[in-house]
C-alpha cells in the first residue's frame, strides 16, 4: 500500500503565538464563519470581540500575531480573516483523523457532521472488540485496532482520538504514538503519558458539568451570578508518573 505524504503541521508555535491566543483562534473562526454565512463583508473589532466573548483589546492583540490589524474606520475583511485564521490553524487542508474506540462515544464522534466543515475527515474507526469489528457507522466500517499502523501510513494520519474506557486509554495512546500519530485528543477520563513532541488535549465532560454544578450551587445560595463559558482544556504534560494500565479490550 502506497503511503501518502504527511501534510505540514500548523506553525503557530514556530511563529511565537501564545497558547492562550491559539486556544481563542477557533472561537474567532466560528464567529467569523457565522458572519460570512450571513453575508457580512466587514466587521469592527468591537463587534467581533462581542461575538467571540472577549474584549476588543484582547482580540486586536490576538489578531496582530497573524499580521492582521484591520482598517481604521472600516474594520476587518471577514472573508480574508477567515482565511488567515484557517491558515494559521492548519485548516486550509483536510486533516485525516483516526478514532480508536467504537462504543457509543466513538459512534457519536464518527457521525458528527461538524468535522468535515471544520477541516477534518474521519479516516477510520477502530476497536479491539471483535463483536464491533465490521459494523458500519455512517459509511465507515469499524476495523480492528491491529490495522492502526496501516491506516496511519495509508492516510498520513497525524491526529488520533481516544474514545475508550479509562483503563485502555494509556495502551491506546502508546499504540498511536508507536504508529506515528503526533497529536491526540483524549476523551477518556484519565491522564495519559506521552513522549516529548506529542501534543495531547483532554476533553472531560464530567469535569465541565461539575464546574457548572458548583456555580449553580452558588447561585442557589444567593452568591453573585457568574458569567460562564466552556473552558478550553489545557494540554496535558508531555510526560509524568502515570502508570500504564493492564491490557484491556478497546471500546466504550
Amino acid at each position: 500500500m502506497t503511503a501518502v505524504s504527511r501534510p505540514p503541521r500548523p506553525s503557530a508555535k514556530g511563529r511565537g503565538i501564545p497558547e492562550a491566543t491559539v486556544a481563542r483562534l477557533p472561537v474567532y473562526l466560528r464567529a467569523l464563519t457565522s458572519l460570512a454565512e450571513q453575508g457580512t463583508a466587514t466587521v469592527s473589532s468591537d463587534a467581533l470581540a462581542t461575538a467571540a466573548g472577549v474584549t476588543s483589546a484582547k482580540l486586536r492583540k490576538d489578531l496582530s500575531y497573524l499580521g492582521s490589524y484591520g482598517t481604521r474606520g472600516v474594520g476587518y475583511d471577514v472573508d480574508y480573516l477567515v482565511y488567515q485564521v484557517s491558515r494559521e490553524l492548519g485548516l486550509t487542508q483536510a486533516w485525516p483523523v483516526v478514532i480508536v474506540g467504537a462504543g457509543s462515544l466513538g459512534h457519536a464522534l464518527a457521525r458528527y457532521g461538524g468535522f468535515a466543515s471544520r477541516g477534518f475527515r474521519v479516516a477510520a474507526l477502530l476497536d479491539a472488540d471483535e463483536t464491533r469489528v465490521g459494523q458500519q457507522v455512517d459509511g465507515l466500517v469499524v476495523r480492528h485496532v491491529d490495522a492502526l499502523q496501516d491506516v496511519v501510513d495509508a492516510e498520513a494520519v497525524a491526529i488520533g482520538v481516544i474514545a475508550t474506557p479509562a483503563a485502555a486509554a494509556q495502551q491506546v495512546a502508546d499504540h498511536l504514538v508507536a504508529a506515528g500519530v503526533t497529536s491526540i485528543l483524549n476523551f477518556a477520563p484519565v491522564l495519559i503519558s506521552v513522549p516529548e513532541g506529542v501534543d495531547v488535549r483532554k476533553v472531560d465532560l464530567a469535569v465541565e458539568l461539575q464546574i457548572l454544578a458548583f456555580h449553580e450551587q452558588r447561585k442557589a445560595r444567593g452568591g453573585a451570578p457568574t458569567h460562564l463559558s466552556v473552558a478550553v482544556p489545557e494540554p496535558e504534560p508531555a510526560s509524568g508518573p502515570v502508570p500504564a494500565p493492564e491490557p484491556e479490550a478497546v471500546g466504550r
